[in-house]
């Protein structure tokens, strides 16, 4: 059955691409909040979290915290960079 799963899941993400499952999952995580309320999914994502920390122990849940962080600060220097080429202050 698990074999089946995975055969028809990659014949899904060639004939649709990734994004496809980037929208269902949000559909997905959609209804789901609206079944739990604000309050129910902030308390199954802490629950959530507190399953990955007990997979990872304290430390690697650390460094899984560092690298969000890295990469939270790498996208927030990508959006402060100017588009298309310009050069900062040179607004005409």
């Amino acid at each position: 059955m698990r074999q089946a799963g995975q055969k028809g899941g990659t014949s899904t993400a060639g004939k649709h691409g990734a994004s496809f499952y980037r929208e269902i999952g949000k559909r997905g995580g959609q209804a789901r909040k609206t079944q739990l309320g604000s309050k129910g999914y902030a308390d199954l994502g802490r629950k959530g979290g507190e399953a990955r920390k007990t997979q990872l122990g304290s430390e690697g849940y650390a460094q899984l915290g560092r690298k969000g962080g890295r990469r939270v600060a790498e996208l927030i220097r990508r959006g402060k960079q100017p588009a298309n080429g310009e050069k900062t202050g040179d607004r005409s």
